[in-house]
């Protein structure tokens, strides 16, 4: 039987420093964080200069003040944003060094394992009258006791020390993926950053035109803007399951209502709500005609539909949604199946009525109402969307958190389930960042 090197000398000689896998050394490392904290207290500077510019009264000049104040607000927190990835950059790289060792690590220790293991069964293979006859001596047989029980030894706690390494991968992998989430959402709010602050800088320049000629032509400047922001506001905004479109201006003060109560941003929760329309001007409306078997007819074209509303899970949520708001349940416009599944989702925020059932205290709680919470008043619907995609992760902000949050509000599954899903959380993010510059940007803009 083979003698065995010691645990303790083990594991010294296969253990590696995880400290080569640092990227930057560590007065590289502070000098880069303290360059990230000196910018980000510009950037607080700046904000508070821009509030201070926002309170004073309406002039050309302090229009344009309030504008360069932006700019450089904007600037700021596209560096701290850029020195944000640097330092991910570095910590992405060490975690990645630390994740390799430990893998490399674990391999060696798993085969180690296995050959003690190859040890143990060859011992056990043998009786104990066996290994005393094969001795000359009674010592020598203790001797090979002994050894068999350091063997049985250092396979337990090797394997305690696997079990250990396989769990800080597991946190590291993690670190890992939270690092790299937070570098794409920073490069995607710099891409935003730079758009907002470009709009701004040429609105600037033009102002600063304008005030090389008369007041008379900031005036009608500021007018024209005023009718486009009145413009933007009276926008039909377009809405799912059947309700009929409201204002954009209306919405987006459900949006911004919403907010308040749930820290959602009002373009991603818009965004949702246009992706609904649009999936709902596809899939048409339909009525319960049957509550039995869930079947029902296209209210457009008469045609009957056998899977409008699931008979077990949804029907009976929704026979006492239509009874509490006093409408008829057999003309209530649902949304009719798919190529797949069941139809029977309800109003803007498309809920299927089981699902509407778990948020129907939280909306009417949020809204100040009492009783049942309407899916088919835009207002209810846009705090139940907002609700339920806070509770998906996408409260925070980011553009990561709010892509998954888009396509679990879709499917129940993150983005990288399928193309199909994947390619609805896309649509969302690209809409929420058209209706921010072409919209909501321009509502807030100096008047």
């Amino acid at each position: 039987m083979r003698r065995l090197i010691p645990f303790s000398l083990f594991l010294l000689l296969i253990i590696p420093s995880l400290a080569s896998a640092q990227a930057l050394s560590a007065s590289d490392r502070a000098a880069l964080e303290a360059q990230l904290a000196q910018v980000q207290a510009d950037e607080v500077q700046a904000q508070q200069a821009l509030v201070a510019a926002q309170s004073k009264s309406s002039s050309l000049q302090n229009t344009i003040n309030v504008l360069a104040a932006k700019v450089k607000t904007e600037q700021l927190a596209i560096q701290a944003k850029n020195l944000t990835i640097q330092t991910l950059g570095a910590n992405i790289t060490s975690t990645q060094g630390q994740i390799d060792d430990l893998a490399a690590q674990i391999a060696q220790n798993e085969a180690y394992i296995g050959d003690l293991i190859s040890q143990m069964r060859l011992s056990d293979d043998v009786s104990l009258i066996e290994i005393f006859l094969s001795n000359t001596s009674l010592s020598k047989f203790y001797d090979d006791e002994v050894s068999l029980q350091e063997l049985q030894q250092d396979v337990s706690a090797l394997s305690a020390q696997l079990a250990s390494e396989k769990a800080s991968s597991t946190v590291q992998k993690d670190t890992l993926v939270t690092a790299q989430n937070a570098a794409v959402d920073a490069r995607y709010a710099i891409q935003q950053l730079q758009t907002t602050m470009q709009s701004n800088a040429a609105q600037e320049k033009q102002l600063l035109t304008v005030s090389k000629s008369t007041e008379s032509s900031y005036t009608a400047l500021i007018a024209a803007n005023k009718k486009e922001i009145a413009a933007i506001n009276a926008k039909l905004f377009a809405l799912a399951g059947g309700s009929n479109p409201i204002p954009f201006g209306t919405a987006y003060q459900y949006a911004l209502a919403a907010q308040q109560k749930t820290g959602l941003d009002p373009a991603f929760l818009l965004a949702i709500l246009t992706q609904e329309s649009n999936l709902g001007s596809n899939q048409g409306n339909c009525y319960l005609s049957n509550e039995s078997t869930g079947a029902g007819v296209s209210v457009k074209t008469g045609v009957a539909f056998a899977k409008t509303m699931n008979p077990t899970r949804d029907v009976p949520p929704f026979l006492t949604i239509t009874s509490d708001l006093g409408v008829d349940p057999l003309h209530t416009v649902v949304s009719c199946p798919q190529s797949v599944g069941w139809g029977g989702a309800m109003g803007p925020a498309q809920f299927i009525p089981s699902t509407w059932m778990l948020f129907t205290n939280r909306v009417a709680s949020a809204l100040g109402i009492s009783g049942m919470a309407n899916p088919w008043d835009p207002q209810n619907a846009f705090m139940a969307s907002a609700l339920y995609l806070s509770d998906l992760g996408a409260s925070g902000g980011g553009f990561t958190a709010e892509d998954n949050a888009a396509c679990r509000y879709y499917s129940g599954s993150p983005c990288s389930t399928s193309s199909l899903i994947a390619s609805y959380g896309t649509s969302v993010m690209s809409l929420a960042s058209t209706i921010q510059t072409t919209e909501i940007d321009k509502l807030q803009a100096i008047q």
